[in-house]
């Protein structure tokens, strides 16, 4: 059966049976349904039927369907009566053939009217009909039959199509005469030909109308836009008429036609064809329903409204022609002015309903999408409306045309809604709910649910036309009152759910644990409690210390979790589900929306906010007032009501005095009003938990001077509120940031607080305070936080590797960090990453996981794992000469961080910066150092600069401009083969497990999406996906563009490069060439600076020189008397004598110096009498006064002046490019060096990717390396051959030392895993040691291993044979080329000499017995062909140490014991490529031997080798 068959046969909701009822096995029982009176049976004629109500409630396809009814006695004639069905019980049973019966067509259609033309049963629906009375369109309960409308509004949609067929149709006159009970469609334009058909050898015009299934519409091929669709439509009119006549006039074959049939389309009368000399075209169906067979009486009031509303909406949907309704014209013209009269009929009946008073017309937005489509829209009243036409057929269900426009509008409102409000959380369904639609649709091939076409079912995807609507249109719609009724809508939802969550005024709550509860909260004397919220319950704990002087009755306290939600702009779900404010509700008392003109209701008469005194606090502070001037507005009329408790945020003491200072303004201004303010001591009160018990009593016992209350609510306050907090008030909330003034603060030595105070002095320091942690400077592009990081590492001089958790104590300790440890850790990770997408220049190293690209960084390993150092290139940009230069700020008396720093280029380009503020956010893409340094250097040369393009190291795809502020950054993706992608680069800040979750989702989780399956070649630094899909796939792809198909494309804005400037003021930056522009003359002028500091050290040094040297020789000439005269007298003498005076203290401060300057006691004193102002003369070495001191210090300060005349000759250009070439050089040898770290080991060796398996110790190749291997000497053979060719490779080197080897038992390999329980950090047992020379001890060399030296003592040196080996050493065959994995034990990367500095006789001298001693363990074997694996992980659980033996090895301190001659070797562990050796402490240590001698001039404690593991970290 095809579609469109089947469709014929749809059941419609409003009808009562199917097709198959009357074909059921047994019969059903219809005692429900009245049935209808007996009659006796029929004759052949029609004959008048009972009188009964116009629409009988009786479902005649019920009672029809009941087994046994006969053919004969039901379709008899047209308007028979049916007989009441036989009862089951007096059913005379049936032989099968009396059972199964078949129908004609005809038959069925009368049959089962409701599987076409819907049900002939009476129903009411509430819809839109024409009142004739009002002439205007009315909604309303209407009561019709919808068989009977179908087989009228067939025979208009015929006319309608003919509009569609021909062009030049221009008049449709409709006639309905309700007392003749005839209803004649008249429409000109070409009719119907008039000829006989080739193959059914009839008529054309008795073929469509007088036989089932005859259609112009079958072929689904052709686009048709009418709404005829499966041949039954006019010939359903047919059978369900009495009389049916059809009239056509056809101008080619210049013939009318007139053909009648009667008796439901049984007979068919003879056509009568005449001349049509005037050549009209047109066509005339004239009909008479048969009411009978439709349980109709006549055409009642309601029917007649349908059909007059129907021609109504064919002179509204059909273009271009003229309507006319029983001969008179319909005045409506357009799809605009037919929707007119809803809005208008609407307007009508709100002001009829309203008693008269005018009501205003919801405006009407319509847009002619294109031919096909015409769309208007009006808001309804709340419940979702639509007029809607598919080929003029009337949608009054909807259906998908309706719902693609709806969803159009909807899904625009919902970003619409969620920019003007974000906290109401609109769905798009509840958006329809104010939607009023008029849709006018063609739509090629159009399918319904049923054959009545109440609903179109056709996918929007086969429309034919695609109906966007314009942004013009969807503009409108947003200006229009929907918005306004759905956040209204919104808003009384929320106030119904949140007035739920209400509380009451009750003595005792409950399922609160964390609340302190007054005992008299909630009684009669509830007016006199106070509730007091905390900030975390630290400072509960400090309120409830308090409570032990004032008492628990009247006072309260519940902690606060951290900030309270922004409720002006959460959604609704957000504060339902927040339990501070549900809480907040529950122990206040409060009610929602209610008018509180008092507090006799509240379980609380105030409410009292505990906070820190820093910013965080004030912005708690300022949520609670948010919160109740958004809910309860009242509450903040009432005076006293809301109380603020204010405590000390510094404390200075001195002695027994004390200064608290509430705001850190007032303590700033009290630090530069104060001379002697370095001698008290002060402390920063950072929270509510650094204050003790005794201090809360304190307080509580004079509660009146740290209780101030707010002022009850002025004019402006709620305004001012509502800029502080609101989104919408970002604009006004920066022109209230930008007026702030520093020094601002809000004095607490005040009566009352009022809310403008609060706001503009206090919560303002906040916001600037938020601004200037999140927005960087353009200076130096850090925010504080990471200033302090890079201050700290240069004040501690940091030249090792930190554990980053000890460098977050350092920097809290010396900085003044006064935040999280959690956040400054972040700081510093963030500093040290360097995968792609983050810095391009880590001023930082990652020496551990600090995170990769993998998860954007959020991979890094806890603080306590991982060091940090200042990258080498650090310094190379932040250049020390211009430390004494820098403006350092001050915190608790104490220098910390500079304002800003002056790198060398800016570093805000070279790294970028992201951050949110208030008012403001900034976001400002990373930049190539080098063409930053080419337009420093063009600016340099008086040139333009070139602009720059975003750019990270190490990303690998492209970044192209596509307008003003706006880039594209795209990945890589490359067709392999027709069913292969390769994806190898990512957009930028598009991370791995991210992307990976989209292809997962391409994959689908049934399998059968457009990715079949994908593999992963990743490793820390590179992306690189392999893509399978089917072939078509691939082209469907390569047709969209791959980058486009696999969403590798991102976006970049520079339209936000928001910074502070170098006044502190936050400036918005258009471009990067505009910071390169204001940072060149600030940078110039710091090298003029620069070069003058530095100018006056040299002139200094110079004449201290030169003074010293004079003063030496004044003294030997015995001009000057030193000798047994008090200092006054000698100073006095040295001014006379024009020495020039260098003070200490003074000196020390001008350079920048942040420690006191180191002073005798004695001089302490009398400092500022500038006696100590000659110490440099006086303070001189005795052997000063020699003649080689006077001589070296004349050339010394001859060498200060040349330097002084070679620095007076640079122009700071000359100064600044010096400083460029330098970081240039640096630059590229980091970026070598981040070339290499993807590539490169742990020994400096490059490594090459294999595909390997998982091997384990046990697949450990060679002699004696195997479990149960015999232990023998023979199985450690030296190599010697290897040895010798070494020899060549230069002279004998002294003997180098070497840590005492470790034996390995033999028994099986597992022995050397075996670890020393407590002593880990002791040496290993002594063992018998082998006499030798003594060596001489070479010069300690640096290692940034992590081994340390252990003391222990030096036993007495003994003699040894000469002919002993001088030390262990590693010896490389020719055949290795240093490109394997190889990795020696800790203990020999870290202490052996290099192996081709072994003296090559030495090895000569060696008897047979020594061959087979401990030497032969560090000879590596025979290398065997490399094989082309990838490494597992588990490759190194067979190694148990790394390093190398290369030339780069550190040497050996030559304090390790020698071995004994024949101790049990250590058994060396090799595979093919790789060689290890066991850890010291991983080995069972031999039995205790005689002490090892001594090299003869070693007296100093020797040191053995400890490797420091993870595992013995405490930390």
């Amino acid at each position: 059966m095809s579609s469109s068959e089947a469709e014929n046969f749809d059941i419609d909701v409003s009808g009562s049976g199917s097709e198959s009822d009357g074909y059921a096995p047994a019969a059903k029982k219809n005692a429900s349904k009245p049935a209808a009176k007996p009659k006796a049976k029929p004759a052949p004629k029609p004959r008048a039927a009972p009188k009964k109500k116009v629409l009988a409630d009786v479902d005649e396809n019920a009672d029809a369907s009941v087994v046994g009814q006969g053919e004969d006695e039901d379709e008899a004639g047209p308007s028979v009566p049916r007989a009441a069905p036989a009862t089951n019980g007096n059913a005379k049973k049936k032989s099968a053939s009396e059972t199964y019966q078949k129908l004609s067509q005809l038959d069925h259609v009368l049959l089962r009217p409701d599987s076409y033309i819907g049900s002939v049963e009476g129903i009411t629906n509430h819809m839109w009909t024409y009142d004739s009375d009002t002439k205007r369109m009315a909604l309303r309960d209407v009561r019709y039959v919808p068989g009977f409308f179908k087989i009228v509004d067939e025979i208009l949609v015929n006319a309608a199509d003919n509009k569609i067929n021909d062009a030049s149709m221009d008049t449709l006159k409709i006639d309905i005469d309700v007392e003749k009970n005839t209803i004649s469609v008249y429409n000109n334009g070409r009719g119907i030909p008039i000829e006989i058909h080739s193959k059914e050898k009839i008529y054309i015009p008795e073929l469509i109308f007088g036989h089932l299934l005859s259609s112009s519409n079958y072929d689904d091929e052709e686009e048709k836009l009418t709404g005829g669709r499966n041949g039954y439509g006019a010939k359903l009119a047919n059978i369900y008429s009495t009389s049916f006549t059809v009239e056509t006039a056809d101008k080619d074959s210049k013939q009318k036609y007139k053909q009648t049939w009667t008796d439901n389309m049984r007979k068919c009368g003879k056509a009568k064809i005449t001349s049509n000399a005037r050549g009209e075209e047109y066509t005339r169906i004239t009909f008479s329903p048969d009411l009978n067979r439709l349980h109709m009486d006549s055409i009642d009031a309601d029917a007649e409204s349908l059909l007059k509303k129907r021609a109504y909406d064919m002179a509204g949907t059909v273009k271009d022609i003229k309507v006319f309704l029983n001969g008179e014209r319909i005045k409506i013209k357009t799809f605009k002015q037919y929707v007119d009269m809803y809005i208008d009929s609407a307007a009508k009946e709100a002001s009829e309903q309203s008693g008269g008073a005018a009501q205003a017309k919801s405006p009407v937005i319509y847009e002619r999408i294109s031919d096909r489509w015409e769309v208007a829209f009006a808001v309804s009243d709340g419940t979702f409306q639509h007029v809607s036409f598919a080929n003029s057929i009337s949608t009054y269900k909807g259906g998908t045309h309706v719902g693609v426009i709806a969803d159009q509008i909807a899904k625009n409102l919902v970003t619409a809604i969620e920019k003007k409000n974000k906290a109401a959380a609109i769905k798009p369904a509840k958006i329809k709910e104010h939607m009023w639609l008029f849709v006018n649709s063609l739509i090629v091939n159009p399918t319904f649910d049923s054959q009545t076409k109440e609903l179109m079912t056709l996918p929007a995807s086969k429309f034919g036309s695609r109906p966007s609507l314009s942004e013009e249109f969807l503009k409108k719609v947003q200006k229009s009152s929907i918005v306004e009724n759905v956040l209204n809508w919104a808003k009384f939802k929320a106030d119904q759910q949140i007035k739920k969550t209400d509380g009451t005024k009750r003595n005792r709550l409950t399922g609160l644990p964390k609340l302190a509860d007054a005992n008299n909260a909630g009684t009669k004397n509830a007016s006199k409690c106070t509730l007091i919220l905390t900030e975390g319950d630290s400072a509960k704990a400090l309120a409830v210390a308090g409570l032990g002087v004032v008492g628990r009755d009247n006072f309260g306290v519940f902690p606060l979790r951290g900030k309270l939600l922004n409720v002006r702009e959460a959604r609704h779900d957000q504060i339902m589900k927040n339990e501070e404010i549900q809480n907040i509700k529950k122990i206040m008392g409060l009610q929602h929306n209610k008018d509180y003109s008092n507090i006799a209701t509240l379980r609380y008469g105030q409410l009292m906010i505990m906070t820190d005194q820093d910013h965080d606090g004030s912005h708690i502070k300022g949520l609670l007032i948010n919160f109740l001037d958004h809910f309860f507005p009242s509450l903040l009329k009432i005076p006293n009501f809301l109380v603020e408790f204010v405590t000390p945020i510094v404390r200075v003491t001195k002695g027994k005095q004390r200064i608290d200072f509430f705001t850190i303004p007032e303590y700033e201004q009290w630090l530069e009003d104060t001379p002697d303010a370095q001698k008290w001591d002060s402390k920063y009160y950072k929270g509510l938990g650094t204050s003790k018990d005794s201090d809360a009593r304190d307080y509580f016992s004079h509660m009146e001077k740290h209780m101030i209350p707010f002022a009850a609510t002025q004019d402006g306050d709620k305004e001012l509120i509502e800029l502080a907090f609101s989104k919408k008030k970002a604009d006004d909330r920066k022109d209230w940031l930008r007026q702030f003034r520093p020094g601002t603060f809000l004095n607490h030595d005040t009566d009352e607080i009022s809310y403008s105070d609060f706001i503009n002095k206090e919560l303002i320091l906040f916001s600037m305070a938020d601004n200037i942690r999140s927005i960087p400077s353009v200076a130096d592009g850090m925010k504080p936080g990471q200033r302090k990081v890079i201050w700290a590492c240069f004040k501690r001089k940091l030249k090792k590797e930190i554990k980053v958790a000890q460098l977050v104590g350092y920097i809290s300790e010396h900085a003044a960090y006064h935040h999280g440890e959690q956040s400054l850790t972040m700081t510093i990770v963030n500093l040290a990453q360097d995968y792609v997408g983050s810095n391009n220049l880590n001023l930082l190293l990652p020496n551990g996981q600090y995170g990769t690209r993998d998860q954007g960084g959020k991979d890094h390993a806890s603080a306590r794992y991982i060091f940090t150092e200042p990258a080498p290139i650090t310094r190379a940009i932040f250049h020390p000469a211009d430390d004494p230069l820098l403006a350092y700020l001050k915190e608790d008396n104490d220098m910390i961080e500079p304002e800003y720093y002056m790198p060398v280029l800016p570093l805000i380009l070279i790294n970028g910066a992201e951050g949110i503020g208030t008012g403001w956010s900034t976001s400002v893409p990373s930049y190539n150092p080098a063409e930053i340094v080419a337009n420093i250097r063009r600016l340099m040369a008086g040139e333009e600069q070139v602009p720059m393009l975003p750019w990270w190291r190490g990303f690998k795809g492209t970044i192209k401009k596509t307008g003003d502020h706006k880039y594209d950054v795209t990945g890589i993706a490359r067709k392999v083969n027709d069913s292969t992608i390769e994806i190898t680069e990512l957009p930028i800040h598009k991370w791995t497990q991210t992307y990976k979750a989209e292809l997962e989702s391409m994959i689908s989780e049934k399998g059968d999406g457009v990715i079949k399956d994908y593999k992963e070649h990743h490793d820390n630094t590179n992306v690189h996906f392999v893509v399978n899909m089917a072939e078509k796939d691939v082209q469907k792809a390569e047709e969209q563009g791959l980058v486009e198909f696999f969403k590798l494309t991102g976006k970049i804005n520079t339209s936000n490069m928001m910074c502070f400037d170098y006044d502190g003021k936050i400036k918005k930056y258009a471009s990067p060439e505009e910071i390169i522009e204001d940072f060149y003359p600030k940078r110039l002028a710091y090298y003029q600076k620069r070069k003058d500091f530095l100018a006056n050290e040299l002139q200094n040094q110079f004449e201290k020189l030169s003074n010293q040297a004079r003063f030496v020789k004044m003294i030997v000439d015995k001009q000057l008397v030193v000798s047994n005269r008090k200092k006054a007298d000698i100073v006095a003498e040295l001014r006379k004598k024009d020495f020039r005076p260098f003070p200490k203290v003074a000196k020390a401060k001008a350079a920048g110096e942040t420690e006191a300057a180191a002073e005798d006691e004695a001089d302490e004193d009398d400092a500022t009498g500038a006696t100590s102002d000659y110490d440099y003369l006086l303070g001189m070495a005795i052997w000063s006064l020699t003649k080689e001191k006077i001589e070296k210090l004349l050339q010394q300060a001859a060498d200060k002046e040349k330097e002084l005349i070679a620095l007076l000759e640079l122009t700071p250009i000359q100064i600044w490019n010096t400083d460029l070439d330098n970081f240039m050089a640096e630059w590229e040898k980091h970026c070598k060096e981040w070339d290499d770290k993807g590539v490169v080991d742990a020994n400096g060796k490059r490594v090459k990717r294999k595909q390997a398996t998982l091997q384990t110790r046990k697949s450990l190749t060679g002699p004696g390396k195997r479990k149960g291997d015999d232990e023998s000497d023979e199985d450690f053979k030296p190599v010697k051959a290897a040895a010798k060719k070494k020899a060549a490779d230069g002279p004998a080197a002294p003997p180098k030392p070497r840590a005492k080897p470790v034996a390995v038992k033999a028994e099986s390999s597992k022995a050397a895993l075996k670890v020393p329980s407590d002593d880990d950090d002791k040496p290993p047992a002594a063992a018998p040691p082998k006499k030798r020379a003594a060596t001489k001890k070479p010069p300690k060399e640096e290692s940034d291993s992590d081994i340390e030296m252990v003391d222990e003592p030096s036993p007495p040196p003994k003699k040894v044979p000469a002919k002993r080996p001088a030390a262990k050493k590693v010896v490389k065959s020719d055949d290795d080329d240093g490109s394997g994995d190889d990795v020696v034990a800790a203990a020999i990367a870290k202490g052996k000499g290099k192996a081709k500095e072994a003296p090559p006789t030495k090895r000569k001298s060696v008897d047979k017995v020594d061959d087979e001693s401990d030497d032969s363990i560090y000879v590596k074997p025979v290398k065997k062909p490399k094989t082309t694996a990838q490494a597992e992980v588990t490759d190194f659980f067979k190694k148990p140490a790394s390093g190398a033996s290369k030339p780069t090895a550190r040497k050996a301190s030559g304090t390790a014991k020698p071995p004994a001659k024949k101790a049990p070797a250590k058994k060396a562990l090799a595979s093919s490529d790789d060689e290890i050796l066991l850890d010291e402490r991983e080995v069972t240590p031999p039995p205790p031997r005689a002490a090892a001698p001594k090299r003869a001039a070693r007296a100093a404690p020797v040191k053995a080798y400890i490797e420091l593991s993870d595992e013995d970290d405490d930390e």
